[in-house]
């Protein structure tokens, strides 16, 4: 993918979210039950605890109970409006996910729930992730999570736009998508991840 065209859609994507940000906090008032054993098994009390890509917040109650040192981290200041207001005990900030405002070896747990994949281009990928590295204490940990199209519109949507690349009709790498939200117009970047894919840029991230 261009240089410029990942850029574009990168503040795309934050546009959108700003966009969709009331509706969007509507539809994720509480976390999935199928990632809460991601903190009650591996967040200890008092650790500095990172939420990377935190959205409206809906995290922080997680880690709340385990009395950790919470920080949310949002690109979209809207988002993050919501997040104060809805949580007012927590650590909200806007913030570049490429360009965190924190020092080396900061944290002891970092968690960035489905956020990976709004990001175009392997090289933002890898920026991304690095900066996370860079952030985490040496022998802290680093919990992400990234969607899986096992839904048949995803499918469907996958196959379109692999065609739309295939005939050269589309500026978007393989794996990407452009997914429509509701009736509202926008379009919210996808990439879909093989997990070899993932485990591969975790590695060039430096990530063990």
């Amino acid at each position: 993918m261009e240089k410029d065209y990942a850029q574009y859609l990168l503040k795309k994507t934050i546009q959108d979210y700003n966009l969709i940000a009331d509706e969007f906090s509507s539809k994720r008032q509480e976390p999935w039950p199928e990632l809460e054993f991601l903190f009650d098994d591996y967040l200890v009390s008092g650790e500095k605890v990172l939420d990377l890509g935190c959205g409206n917040g809906r995290f922080f109650e997680l880690c709340q109970d385990k009395k950790a040192d919470y920080t949310g981290v949002d690109p979209s200041e809207k988002l993050i409006a919501i997040a104060k207001k809805k949580y007012p005990d927590g650590n909200f900030l806007a913030a570049d996910a490429l360009r965190l405002p924190f020092a080396d070896n900061y944290f002891d747990k970092i968690y960035s729930i489905a956020v990976l994949h709004h990001i175009p281009s392997k090289e933002l990928r890898l920026q991304f992730l690095k900066e996370a590295k860079r952030v985490l204490k040496q022998q802290g940990l680093f919990i992400f999570t990234a969607w899986k199209f096992s839904q048949s519109k995803m499918r469907l949507l996958l196959l379109k736009f692999t065609i739309l690349k295939l005939f050269r009709l589309s500026k978007l790498d393989f794996g990407d998508v452009l997914d429509p939200w509701g009736k509202t117009g926008v379009k919210r970047f996808y990439h879909w991840y093989s997990e070899k894919e993932l485990i591969t840029l975790a590695r060039e991230a430096g990530f063990e």
